[in-house]
C-alpha cells in the first residue's frame, strides 16, 4: 500500500486531515473492506474511491466500513481524500473530521500485491483555501463544493507523475490562523496536525508555496521568516513562491524573496485567472485550477530540475 500527503502514521491507523492526500493499493480477488475509524467526528470527511480504470465514485466516510466487490482477478485501487472540512477543528486531536484508515479486511480469496515506492519526483504544496481546493466545484462552502483533486497543486504533482503533499487550510495565511483551529502558516508548517511532527523519508525536490492573501497586513520580514522556517527545513528544495492570485501583498513577497537565497524564485501570477475563472470571484473553479496548473507546470519545466 501507498500513501501520498500528509498522512500521520500511527500505530494500526494512517490519519489526515487534508484534502488530495491518497492512497493506493492492488490486490487479487473479487472482495475487500476499507476500515476507517469514525469515532467522534461530527463532519464527514468526502473520498473519492477508484477500482481500476472505472469513473471515482463519492463516499461520504459517516460508517467505519466501505465495502468494495469486482470480478475476480486482479485490481487496483485508489482512495483520494476529495475534502476534509475546514469549518470544524481537524488540527487538536480529537478532532470533528479527519481521515482515519483503519485497514484492510479480505475475504477468504483475496490477496494484497505487493507495490513498489513511486519512483516519480517530490514536490510540496502549501497554500490556503485555494490550495485546499474549497469551492472548486461551486459557490458552495462546505465539502460539496470543494475537491482537493481539482486543485492546481493536485493537478501540477500529477502532471509531473510526482509524489506530492498538498497542505492547504482555508482561512489561513502567514501570519493568520486558519479555519478548524489550525495555526497560522508559520506555526502549522512542519506538522501534521497538533502533536504530530511531519516526517519524511526524503526530502522534495520542489516546493510551492501560495499563503498570504488572507492576512489582513504581511510584512517582507513576515514573509521572510516564513521562507526561513522552510529552507531550514529542506536545505536543498528549489522554493517556488506564488505571489496570490489576487495580487494581495506581491510587493511584500517579492521583496522577501528577492533577500532569500539564490535557490527561492518568485513568480508572479498576475493575469493566471480572472474573476470569470472562479466560482466566488476568488475561489477558482475546476476550469480556473486547470488554468493556474498549466501555469505553474510551464513555471516548473522552466525553473526546476522536473520535466513532465
Amino acid at each position: 500500500m501507498v500513501l501520498e500527503g500528509q498522512w500521520a502514521q500511527q500505530p494500526g491507523i494512517a490519519i489526515t486531515v487534508n484534502s488530495g492526500s491518497r492512497l493506493s493499493f492492488s490486490f487479487a480477488g473479487e472482495r475487500l473492506r476499507l476500515l476507517f475509524d469514525t469515532d467522534g467526528l461530527t463532519v464527514a470527511p468526502h473520498l473519492w474511491i477508484s477500482l481500476d480504470d472505472q469513473e471515482p465514485e463519492l463516499h461520504l466516510i459517516e460508517q467505519p466500513v466501505i465495502e468494495l466487490t469486482a470480478e475476480t482477478g486482479r485490481h487496483t485501487v485508489e482512495v483520494v481524500v476529495k475534502d476534509v472540512n475546514e469549518f470544524v477543528n481537524r488540527w487538536t486531536p480529537p478532532f470533528d473530521c479527519a481521515v482515519v484508515f483503519a485497514g484492510l479486511v479480505l475475504d477468504v480469496n483475496s490477496r494484497l500485491r505487493l507495490v513498489g515506492r513511486p519512483a516519480g519526483p517530490r514536490l510540496e504544496f502549501y497554500g490556503d483555501s485555494i490550495t485546499q481546493g474549497v469551492r472548486a466545484l461551486s459557490a458552495d462552502p462546505e465539502s460539496a463544493g470543494a475537491d482537493g483533486s481539482k486543485s492546481y497543486a493536485y493537478l501540477t504533482a500529477r502532471a509531473f507523475g510526482a509524489t506530492a503533499y498538498q497542505v492547504g487550510f482555508g482561512r489561513q495565511g502567514i501570519a493568520r490562523a486558519g479555519n478548524g483551529e489550525v495555526p497560522t502558516g508559520l506555526d502549522s508548517f512542519g506538522w501534521n496536525f497538533a502533536g504530530s511532527p511531519a516526517e519524511r523519508v526524503e526530502p522534495p525536490q520542489v516546493v510551492v508555496l501560495n499563503l498570504g492573501v488572507n492576512d489582513e497586513t504581511l510584512t517582507a520580514e513576515q514573509y521572510g521568516d516564513y521562507l526561513a522556517r522552510v529552507r531550514s527545513a529542506y536545505g536543498t528544495a528549489k522554493v517556488v513562491a506564488l505571489s496570490p492570485f489576487s495580487g494581495k501583498h506581491a510587493e511584500a513577497i517579492e521583496a522577501a524573496v528577492k533577500a532569500a537565497d539564490d535557490n527561492t524564485i518568485y513568480v508572479a501570477t498576475d493575469g493566471w485567472i480572472t474573476p470569470d475563472d472562479c466560482t466566488d470571484g476568488l475561489h477558482p473553479s475546476a476550469e480556473g485550477h486547470a488554468k493556474i496548473a498549466d501555469k505553474l507546470i510551464e513555471v516548473l519545466k522552466n525553473h526546476t530540475e522536473l520535466a513532465e
